[in-house]
């Protein structure tokens, strides 16, 4: 599958299997995450890995800040080792869109015309200014089923001209939330054919992704996440960001700072209340059942006391995953150090590591 002809968009791994070694590179607002996997035989096995903080994150001139990203690339894939530059890397947000379809049987030749309808019709912006791709899904019926993905040419275009000026090569790109079901059927199987829930709480972004029995993929990029319950909760105690930040992750190394703990609840309302009414839509869908747990995750899924927030206010248990729980690590002590402390933030990145060309 290709946007703008990049091959791209398969959680389940449908199309071939590895040519090339590639490695997923998670771009986040805040923070690059590199992770590089290898496959033995059902299992995965992680080869390398790495994250740097990007300086200055919330820089607003928009060079500035481009140049400091390429230059956290360049720290994240220096510091893993990794010799191969083909890079898969992830997008998300309002220029990107993930959508299920169903169409009466057609001839091959006007799937692709009527799935570019179909896109037109659902996206949220204009699809004449973006690239569509799709992959169809066996259902065992006459109807033809898949799943299109659809991203704003500017979205892709961005992302490429910060890959290759930190002098890599940006093969492949994803979007997160199908990364993040497709990292998820490779390394928790007991869960097939179970419908489940992952929370992917970032930065700039929140993605919901959904997947039941019916192996058809729901996504949707919630724009509150964890810049803005920082926001909040320093405007609340009149602190900046960066004490605030500090504060959550637990390295303030000041005592004298207000415990946040009620400050953070009331700032996680709103993505409580927009995950709450996501999870209502989703179930509402024909053929569509509750979900039955929520794996969180993302870089402030590891904010103390978050998981619990959520944990109190839904029905279905909620858990924080980490995938590399479940994989061997051959890299050497750093990559281990790396991703025993952004484990869950490095879901992403697993993910789209686990792409072939």
């Amino acid at each position: 599958m290709a946007l703008k002809n990049l091959q791209t968009l398969n959680w389940r791994r449908l199309l071939k299997l590895e040519q090339y070694t590639v490695f997923g590179l998670d771009i986040g607002s805040s923070s690059v995450k590199i992770v590089q996997l290898r496959k033995d035989g059902q299992d995965w096995v992680v080869t390398a890995a790495g994250a740097a903080e990007i300086p200055d994150g919330m820089e607003e001139d928009k060079t500035r800040r481009e140049i400091n990203i390429v230059k956290a690339i360049r720290k994240c894939f220096g510091s893993t080792g990794i010799a191969t530059k083909f890079a898969v890397y992830g997008v998300c947000g309002p220029e990107v869109a993930v959508r299920c379809f169903k169409f009466p049987a057609l001839p091959n030749e006007e799937i692709h015309g009527a799935v570019t309808l179909e896109a037109s019709q659902v996206c949220p912006f204009n699809i004449e200014e973006g690239a569509v791709d799709y992959q169809l899904i066996s259902n065992g019926t006459d109807s033809v089923t898949g799943v299109l993905v659809a991203a704003t040419n500017k979205m892709i275009d961005k992302k490429n001209h910060l890959v290759q000026d930190a002098e890599l090569n940006g093969t492949l790109a994803d979007a997160d939330g199908l990364a993040l079901l497709n990292c998820f059927a490779e390394s928790e199987k007991s869960y097939t054919n179970k419908t489940i829930a992952i929370l992917n709480v970032g930065s700039a972004f929140t993605t919901l992704a959904i997947v039941g029995n019916n192996s058809l993929p729901f996504v949707r990029d919630i724009a509150y996440a964890g810049n803005d319950i920082i926001e909040q909760v320093a405007a609340e105690h009149n602190l900046s960001r960066e004490i605030v930040s500090g504060i959550l992750a637990g390295s303030s190394g000041n005592e004298t700072y207000p415990n946040l703990g009620d400050s953070l609840a009331k700032a996680c309302k709103k993505l409580i209340t927009d995950v709450t009414e996501t999870l209502r839509y989703y179930a509402a869908q024909e053929k569509s059942t509750l979900v039955e747990k929520i794996f969180i995750c993302g870089g402030f899924s590891l904010v103390k006391g978050f998981v619990g927030l959520f944990n109190s206010n839904f029905p279905a248990p909620v858990v924080l995953w980490n995938p590399f729980e479940k994989m061997r690590c051959e890299a050497d002590r750093t990559c281990m150090d790396v991703l025993q402390k952004n484990g869950p933030a490095m879901a992403v990145a697993a993910g789209l590591a686990m792409r072939s060309i």
